[in-house]
């Protein structure tokens, strides 16, 4: 069986996390990714994190189901190979400074003269357009200026951005789900299109409906560390081994099964206890009665427990836990797969699963330009061609 993506080709000239990340999407569902980088500057992704023996391990899953190519776009015979690479491609993703590319010669309008089809998907922090649209910018600022990390951390601590790459990780599915969209567009009318995607916008409306409760009510959502303005109980608890759990009662059967569970069925009947921002203005004496009843027991028994009560509990998990957990198990979550320079290297699954056209990692992350010879030939050039661009430093 084969990817739903099968025969979409996808040129990934970016950097970093977003827009890799993306054409990792898209590779691991079939497209046939095509990894650009700078022939002495390659994607500054495989410098971060851990290594092991000088080999780079988060390239290993950034980095799959990739060919990888070394260009030098700012020199002209480089730009007029991505042109040529680009006619034969479905979907572009570049993440540069607005203007790159059009000093570069490789504007828009040139790649869609080459091929009218083309998706040319630009990922920045900011945008093509506004005041900011020429900053730099990281997914960092995004959490910080959507909103995230002023709602984020407990209500005497300071605004928290996540230990990760949280908003490149929602612009880089929304940016996929944009390619997708455009290529469908093409093939029904034969038009390509550009895709502004700033990474500023998808985690904003992740937070849900901040924008209109401001606008209609004027509430502006403050910290409330793991509790929920929404519901309660809804927290983190520290059972009598010293692992912690979590419990959510988004539903009202749900958190009256909890309270009866704990031993409190009479904080059923109070008149507040009907909706779930009521609750949550009782979450002191919510928390106290869940807390206290599961600081008494085991782990395995405060699990156990709750699942006989149907009720929503998940132990907050290390890495460690998420590898032997029986459920990511049953799922496949956690895949192992065969690595040239590593051996057998454990990753991340697909992101789900498909009947009929299941996705695959067909292989991980590749050295720097390990593809280039293949990809140009696949263009006509001749070896002798290829190793005078070597040498010129355009590959």
């Amino acid at each position: 069986m084969s990817g739903p993506l099968e025969g979409v080709r996808v040129l990934d000239v970016s950097t970093l996390f977003a827009g890799p990340l993306a054409a990792m999407f898209l590779g691991d569902f079939g497209a046939d990714v095509i990894k650009v980088e700078h022939p002495r500057r390659p994607d500054a992704a495989r410098g971060h994190g851990p290594q092991r023996e000088g080999v780079n391990l988060w390239w290993k899953t950034l980095g799959r189901n990739k060919r990888t190519v070394t260009l030098d776009l700012s020199q002209p015979d480089g730009a007029d190979l991505l042109v040529g690479l680009a006619e034969r491609a479905d979907v572009l993703i570049e993440n540069f400074r607005p203007g790159t590319l059009e000093r570069w010669n490789l504007a828009p309008e040139r790649l869609h003269a080459a091929n009218p089809r083309l998706v040319v998907a630009r990922v920045t922090a900011f945008g093509q357009v506004g005041p900011y649209a020429g900053r730099p910018g990281f997914g960092s600022l995004a959490e910080a200026m959507s909103g995230f990390a002023a709602i984020t951390g407990e209500p005497d601590g300071p605004p928290t951005l996540p230990p990760f790459g949280l908003a490149d990780g929602i612009t880089a599915l929304a940016t996929s789900f944009a390619a997708v969209s455009a290529v469908r567009h093409a093939e029904a009318t034969g038009e390509g299109q550009v895709i502004d995607m700033a990474i500023i916008e998808p985690i904003l409306m992740m937070l849900g409906g901040q924008i209109t409760a401001y606008d209609q009510l004027g509430i502006v959502q403050e910290r409330h560390g793991n509790r929920s303005v929404n519901n309660a109980p809804r927290n983190v608890y520290r059972t009598a081994d010293g692992d912690w759990v979590a419990v959510s009662t988004s539903s009202q059967s749900i958190a009256e099964r909890v309270l009866r569970l704990v031993g409190r069925p009479e904080l059923i009947d109070e008149p507040w206890f009907a909706t779930g921002h009521e609750r949550a203005q009782h979450a002191d004496e919510l928390d106290d009665a869940v807390g206290s009843w599961i600081a008494a027991r085991p782990t395995a028994e405060v699990i156990a427990r709750f699942e006989q009560a149907e009720a929503a509990i998940g132990q907050v998990y290390d890495v460690r836990g998420v590898m032997t957990d029986p459920q990511y198990e049953a799922l496949g979550t956690v895949r192992t797969v065969d690595d040239d320079e590593l051996g057998l290297v454990k990753m991340q699954n697909v992101l789900f699963r498909m009947s009929r056209t299941p996705g695959d990692i067909r292989w991980t992350g590749r050295p720097h330009g390990h593809d280039t010879a293949e990809v140009l030939g696949e263009l006509g050039l001749t070896a002798d061609e290829i190793a005078a661009l070597r040498a010129r430093g355009v590959v």
